[in-house]
């Protein structure tokens, strides 16, 4: 098991609370990605084009689950999230949040 599924794993509790509170899953990988596979209730924003969607996700008024393909970019939206006072939740990668959902 890697480190980032590792930290699923302790998150996955979290993550299935945030969920049960209407969380918004948020993809944050490239539209390549995103086109190649994705969680279908899941809305897309690359990690690249997030700081321009913080005002459209801030009126969102919800919690959000984000994750791109291993963890590394959802951990970097989340914490670009919370900087604006969005409530928002490493989801790790799809693969995990897949079996999860």
């Amino acid at each position: 098991m890697g480190i980032f599924g590792f930290i699923f794993r302790k998150n996955s509790r979290r993550i299935k609370d945030f969920l049960n509170r209407d969380a918004i899953i948020l993809d944050v990988r490239t539209t390549r990605e995103w086109k190649e596979a994705h969680i279908q209730s899941a809305i897309h924003i690359p990690l690249s084009d997030l700081k321009d969607n913080i005002e459209a996700l801030t009126k969102m008024n919800k919690p959000f689950v984000v994750h791109c393909k291993s963890g590394v970019r959802s951990e970097k939206a989340t914490r670009l999230l919370k900087f604006y006072d969005i409530e928002a939740l490493n989801g790790g990668g799809i693969a995990d949040l897949k079996r999860l959902l």
